[in-house]
């Protein structure tokens, strides 16, 4: 569907403060994947940023909460350009979660996925590609025995530090780096021993930390699907959209391009 058809969309679906000013074709169309809080500092940045991205990069989205419940929904986010599955877990729905990654995944549809996007990033293609079916989070499953996502040794909440970035990766490519300095604030990440079903079935780890531990996956063969367990909507002070994000907005443009043509 494109994004310019008219698909149904419920109340809950309230449009972001960036709406469509492009001249000429409309604007493409974000799905913000999530529970929508003010008190959570990367759902304050992520509007904030679409608006920097507007004005100083020319580059405007029409960008809708949708609440993890209702993007279990078939056909929930049919006339969508991209997708970014923010932060903010446990999320309301495990299934809404995993529902919005699959959709981008299997459809082509950009993909960005942050902290607990992240996590459910890995959560889904394990289940769904791997056939890991049995696999948990264990924050949402705390007494699960067939875990993926785990606690971390130490809590990222607050902290900042360097990626390494693997050469010839869709990361290297927009950061235009092989090293980064990132924020998080999370206290789940992979677990290590997990990691190597995924890469034998295409998941590619992109961005480590100095232990060697996932930071970054992509899926060559998408046409952009990134998830980060940092947070890139945290960089700077909210008026410079990260390199990431920026590609995102690009990558979500070249999507409406392509559907409407």
């Amino acid at each position: 569907m494109s994004a310019t058809s008219s698909a149904p969309v419920s109340p809950s679906f309230a449009p972001s403060s960036v709406t469509s000013a492009a001249v000429g074709a409309p604007a493409p169309r974000l799905a913000l994947v999530g529970e929508r809080s003010p008190g959570v500092r990367a759902h304050v940045r992520a509007s904030a940023l679409l608006s920097a991205l507007a004005e100083r990069d020319r580059l405007v989205v029409d960008a809708y909460w949708i609440p993890t419940p209702d993007a279990e929904a078939p056909g929930a986010l049919d006339g969508f350009d991209a997708v970014w599955l923010v932060p903010g877990s446990p999320y309301a729905s495990e299934s809404g979660a995993l529902n919005a990654v699959r959709t981008a995944r299997e459809r082509s549809i950009p993909f960005l996925g942050t902290c607990g996007g992240f996590q459910h990033a890995l959560l889904e293609y394990a289940r769904n590609v791997c056939g890991l079916t049995g696999v948990a989070h264990a924050e949402n499953q705390p007494s699960a025995e067939d875990t993926l996502i785990v606690p971390l040794a130490c809590s990222l909440i607050g902290h900042e530090g360097p990626v390494d970035i693997a050469p010839g990766s869709l990361a290297e490519r927009l950061l235009g780096a092989q090293r980064t300095l990132e924020r998080y604030h999370c206290s789940y990440g992979a677990d290590p021993a997990r990691l190597d079903t995924l890469r034998a079935h295409g998941l590619r780890v992109t961005g480590t930390d100095e232990a060697g531990d996932a930071r970054i996956v992509e899926l060559p063969e998408h046409p952009f699907f990134l998830a980060t367990l940092f947070q890139p909507e945290l960089a700077g002070d909210g008026t410079r959209p990260h390199p990431l994000i920026r590609a995102f907005a690009a990558a979500a443009a070249d999507h409406a391009a392509a559907v409407t043509e």
